[in-house]
């Protein structure tokens, strides 16, 4: 969380066992959320996955919309031809989807519709390929997305990940993990795994690898895991610091902070030949990199000015300008996906909180309540901010909306901290 901690020894080894499920509570949102059916598919005979049950439970957990239970349903159709309206009028809902997962030529795919109840109407009709039975969570996911964004305007973002760190035990027995899951928390893997703390897990553009910091006989360093093959490796290892990589917008190179020359200042290495540039040059600390979408700037947390503010500075260098003035602190800039504003950790008498700052305006919203909120990141979509907050067990994760309305708890036992959420999966 505070810069001093970039300094703590780790210690780095590969994993691939299964970890613990987030449990995930929505609060907020009721008043306004959008009451919507999500009928029970038509679907196979041991496909297994209950689409519908996945699909209102994506657009539950927004907070955008409130799915009517299934035993609230007055009729079950599977097609719009077959659809009275009045019923659904009946239950009080604005829209209905309706669908079934068909087997042709030996191969499934998803054909769903989506109903306007009070026209009478077909706002939207989708054929969804199953490229894998045995991947049908994510297809769920996927028509949740096309759902939001139908009704919303704006994309969805259940079809994507989450990596974070997850600590459990005490002492010597305590274990770290770094974890991927999908946005719902279902399916967690463990990637790597340690007796010493590891941080920092930053998404490729692509998905396909994680970089993140840990420790080698009592050396940091940054490591680069294909998630794929479970390839680890070795990115950069400078004496002193070596830390918070963040991957440029179109994935060739990572912003870092490493304090071999001086003090800690931010780095730009290339992925592919280990070429690098130094982008800051000050006798402060200069660390949590963090690269505008356009790949034209860099924010970063920087204690020049006597206490840790946000500056932006060209991706090419020179020289920064700060850009935070609200608070006593201000750390862990993230950019939105458009640009025009950065999620960070503001820091007041109230303790540790999510600000939402507006690029244009320089105007401050706080999202959260704190006291010790951290590590915030955008999701793809731009709608929602992740990070991490006290629970009762340790630290958990959280969301909020940017609006601030609606927002979640992810918790399980023992601490989970420093998530990061990949982009969507096309």
């Amino acid at each position: 969380m505070t810069l001093k901690n970039l300094s703590a020894a780790f210690l780095l080894a590969a994993c691939g066992s299964a970890h613990a499920g987030l449990e995930i509570t929505v609060s907020g949102g009721e008043v306004a959320a959008r009451p919507i059916a999500i009928v029970p598919f038509a679907q196979p005979a041991g496909t297994g996955t209950n689409l519908a049950d996945i699909i209102a439970a994506d657009l539950a957990r927004s907070g955008q919309f409130q799915p009517l239970p299934t035993a609230d349903m007055l009729e079950r159709p599977t097609d719009a031809t077959r659809v009275d309206y009045r019923n659904w009028r009946l239950v009080g809902v604005d829209n209905v989807v309706v669908g079934e997962l068909r087997r042709v030529a030996g191969r499934l795919s998803v054909r769903f519709q989506l109903l306007d109840v009070l026209r009478a109407s077909t706002l939207a009709a989708y054929d969804v390929e199953v490229p894998d039975a045995r991947r049908l969570r994510p297809v769920a996911h996927q028509i949740a997305d096309l759902v939001y964004e139908k009704l919303l305007g704006i994309p969805g973002y259940f079809n994507s990940q989450i990596a974070y760190v997850a600590a459990q035990g005490q002492g010597p027995s305590r274990l770290f993990q770094i974890v991927v899951a999908d946005a719902d928390g279902v399916n967690p893997v463990t990637v790597a795994t340690s007796r010493e703390p590891l941080m920092s897990p930053s998404w490729s553009p692509d998905r396909r690898q994680l970089a993140y910091v840990g420790f080698e006989r009592g050396r940091s360093a940054i490591y680069i895991h294909t998630l794929a093959t479970g390839h680890l490796r070795r990115f950069v290892q400078e004496r002193g610091i070596n830390g918070a990589p963040a991957w440029s917008p179109d994935g060739r190179e990572l912003a870092v902070t490493l304090s071999f020359e001086r003090n800690p200042d931010i780095y730009v290495i290339d992925v592919a030949t280990g070429a690098r540039r130094r982008v800051t040059d000050h006798f402060a600390i200069d660390t949590e990199p963090a690269w505008s979408p356009d790949g034209r700037h860099i924010a970063f947390t920087s204690d020049r000015g006597g206490q840790p503010q946000v500056y932006i500075v060209g991706a090419a260098g020179g020289e920064p300008r700060r850009v935070t003035f609200q608070g006593r602190q201000n750390l862990r800039p993230r950019y939105s996906p458009d640009g025009r504003s950065l999620v960070l950790v503001n820091v007041d008498e109230t303790g540790y909180r999510i600000g939402l700052l507006d690029l244009s305006t320089r105007a401050l919203r706080v999202l959260s309540d704190g006291p010790l909120d951290e590590s915030p990141g955008f999701a793809p979509n731009g709608a929602v901010v992740i990070y991490a907050a006290q629970g009762q067990q340790g630290a958990e994760l959280a969301t909020v909306t940017v609006d601030g309305r609606i927002r979640q708890r992810l918790s399980q036992p023992g601490d989970v901290r420093e998530p990061t959420w990949s982009s969507l999966i096309r």
